[in-house]
């Protein structure tokens, strides 16, 4: 009688593990969606910092990105795969075979950069936003290093600060309308006792 008292208790304590591992310990949790961008600026502007910065990776020994990197950034509720494309003359005329399958592009410009920069950097923008495999991606436009006292504003840069723009852009390729949102954000690094915020 007591070895049916035993299977009788081994059984209960087997359905309650059974009840309470299907109710508290539900699994692993979906994945995450993942999307990729392209993050592309001139030499200088940033790119490599600001991208480490969001990875929690040091930034004290950060020199020019030469042709490409990827990094994983990850947020709560996706993770964003960032192909950087260095800025570099040599390489910028490569940017477009790095374009394809992306979702979305970061354009980062150094708000403190001379007035020749800016239309360089100008011009390397309107490149990316005709070019076909981007024509109809949202952008942000990132105004960095807006810490330093040489900094335009995003007014001066060519948007108004935080603003969201819908714009009709015409692709040059099917000369189809399509529209685009844009988002231009002013950024920086605040450097406090050696760490970075």
């Amino acid at each position: 009688m007591s070895e049916c008292m035993h299977l009788t208790l081994c059984i209960c304590r087997i359905g309650a593990y059974t009840c309470f591992r299907t109710l508290c310990c539900k699994g692993q949790p979906p994945p995450r969606p993942e999307y990729d961008l392209v993050c592309i600026g001139l030499t200088g502007s940033g790119k490599t910092s600001l991208l480490s910065r969001l990875c929690s990776e040091a930034t004290d020994n950060i020199g020019p990105t030469t042709g490409f990197s990827i990094k994983a950034v990850p947020f709560q509720n996706a993770i964003l795969n960032v192909k950087e494309l260095g800025g570099a003359d040599s390489i910028k005329k490569y940017w477009s075979r790095y374009y394809q399958g992306s979702q979305g592009v970061v354009f980062v410009l150094d708000s403190t950069s001379t007035d020749e920069d800016l239309e360089m950097a100008r011009t390397e923008l309107h490149s990316a936003l005709q070019h076909p495999q981007l024509c109809t991606l949202p952008f942000l436009i990132l105004a960095n290093h807006q810490d330093k006292p040489a900094a335009r504003t995003t007014q001066e840069v060519g948007r108004t600060h935080t603003q969201v723009h819908t714009s009709t852009w015409t692709n040059v390729h099917t000369r189809e309308h399509t529209h685009r949102y844009t988002l231009t954000q002013t950024c920086y690094m605040l450097r406090t006792g050696g760490n970075n915020q």
